[in-house]
């Protein structure tokens, strides 16, 4: 069982070479099909089956999202043990949802060898959607973000979205590690429905699912790059405001963007006049400025937000998918603040997701964290033209959170059928397209600005209009017919048999 255990680890953490920066797509058909080996293997205790699956996830998280202990460590000044601590329960929390996966495939996988894809494929995308919703949802690392273009299986998020991508890969692994244990010649029919898949995904991403439309708006997206532990630091204020003034000043655009909390104090103890010269550079240049702020109502909620200054009127959004422990306090989890040093951690969420009307296009803001979900930013459409995302990931260090979060605003993309644009404090800055290309970049962890021309897009994909009802539909149907097979074709003792210790289809 050690060995066992082991290698699903080990699975699990080979799992992120599929995402960005590393790319290797393919991956992870190896490493769900290695969880799917285990899964065979293992006895028909639904214990057996949750040990693994915990195993696979704790790899996969560890390794994927580690660096969430470098907001704790270095800039919140948590101390290491405790540091590494939070981050390894945190990351073992994550695993319980493969976890739960594992253990609800061992103890009803059905008889028939023909089904078992379709429950792994069906289980899973159950599991990642309660990842993504549970307590706000964490859905970070959804292994359906691997297959951004090239991968042929890219036409298919725009279609039935993310975790449904994930559900068909999970499926597929299972086809491609069953087929050579087939009997009577039947080995290539598990390859069948996995070349059709992907034969099909390749033929779904030459669809042009939204059209192009209006005038192209020319955009400047300022990438900051200033230190986290510095931007707090009163005697640089003044330092960070003229950088940030500097940015946006000098540029023929219709739209110039500074990232999230580019601002990093509140809207009402900003210098006299600050607003005012911003906004008066913006009308200069016939344009509009967006800038990333903290924000506070009459009733004393501070929240993270954005707002629009120059040509147009001025508008407001502010964000409403707050980051645990980071913006907000989850209940019971007040000691935590008590050890770190986390500035305006005591958010309020917003509520209005109109786009802002800017430069005759509709624009859509999302803050950070926010583009992780897709069924939340479906809902300014089909009014929004383009896509706004604002990030500051100065938190994390040169680590793999600013890849991984460029490879999810592509998938955004894809499943909106809108350009999403991105302007960051340290990275990624970029303007990715509906068809998931990364159109133009900045390099990481340099102080510039990216200057693009996009033009809005109108239509609605599939996914923007049915959201995550073609990944519910599809794992209700998959459970359905992997417990319906199992009941008919029941062994005397009730239980499945496991193909990889016997070598042969039992029937």
């Amino acid at each position: 069982m050690r060995w066992m255990l082991a290698v699903a680890a080990l699975a699990g953490a080979g799992s992120v070479l599929a995402f960005s920066p590393f790319d290797l797509f393919p991956l992870i058909l190896l490493s769900l099909g290695a969880l799917f080996v285990l899964l065979e293997r293992a006895s028909h205790h639904a214990r057996t089956g949750f040990v693994l699956g915990c195993a696979w996830g704790l790899g996969a998280f560890l390794a994927g999202v580690s660096w969430l202990y470098v907001a704790l460590n270095r800039y919140g000044g948590v101390p290491m043990p405790v540091a590494a601590l939070a981050i390894f329960l945190f990351c073992a929390y994550l695993a319980l949802y493969p976890g739960l996966l594992g253990a609800l495939y061992v103890r009803f996988r059905p008889s028939a060898v023909a089904l078992r894809p379709v429950l792994f494929g069906g289980l899973w995308i159950v599991a990642e959607l309660a990842r993504g919703w549970v307590f706000t949802g964490f859905p970070w690392l959804a292994v359906g973000y691997t297959q951004t273009p090239p991968s042929p299986l890219a036409g298919w998020l725009p279609v039935v979205g993310v975790y449904a991508v994930g559900g068909l890969l999970a499926g597929m692994a299972a086809c491609l590690v069953l087929s050579p244990w087939r009997k009577g010649g039947r080995g290539l029919a598990g390859v069948v429905p996995v070349v059709a898949l992907v034969v099909l995904g390749a033929v779904l991403g030459r669809v042009a699912w939204t059209t192009p439309a209006g005038e192209p708006l020319q955009v400047a997206l300022a990438q900051t790059h200033i230190e986290q532990d510095l931007k707090w630091q009163p005697e640089l204020l003044q330092n960070w405001l003229d950088i940030n003034a500097g940015l946006a000043d000098g540029h023929d655009a219709d739209l110039v963007v500074l990232p999230e909390t580019s601002l990093p104090l509140l809207v009402e103890y900003l210098p006299e006049g600050y607003l005012d010269l911003l906004a008066a550079q913006a009308r200069e240049r016939n344009g509009d400025l967006v800038v990333g702020v903290f924000s506070r109502d009459g009733q004393g909620k501070i929240y993270n937000a954005a707002i629009s200054l120059g040509v147009s009127a001025p508008q407001f959004y502010a964000k409403q998918h707050l980051v645990p422990f980071g913006e907000y306090s989850p209940p019971l989890f007040g000691w935590f603040y008590k050890l770190a040093d986390i500035p305006m951690s005591d958010q309020s969420p917003g509520r209005d997701s109109r786009p802002m009307l800017l430069g005759g296009q509709r624009i859509a803001i999302n803050i950070c964290y926010e583009d992780l979900f897709g069924r939340a930013l479906i809902r300014s459409l089909p009014e929004a033209t383009l896509m706004l995302n604002l990030s500051n990931l100065a938190w994390y260090g040169d680590s793999l959170a600013q890849p991984q979060h460029l490879q999810i605003a592509r998938v955004r993309a894809l499943e909106t059928g809108r350009p999403m644009l991105r302007s960051t404090n340290t990275g990624m800055t970029a303007l990715v397209m509906p068809d998931g290309e990364v159109s133009a970049a900045l390099p990481p962890f340099e102080r510039g600005v990216l200057e693009v021309s996009v033009r809005g897009y109108h239509g609605l994909t599939p996914y923007a209009r049915w959201g995550d009802l073609f990944a519910l539909v599809m794992a209700a149907v998959a459970i359905v017919l992997g417990l319906r097979g199992r009941r008919r074709d029941l062994t005397p003792d009730r239980r499945a048999p496991r193909i990889f210790d016997q070598g042969v289809e039992s029937q």
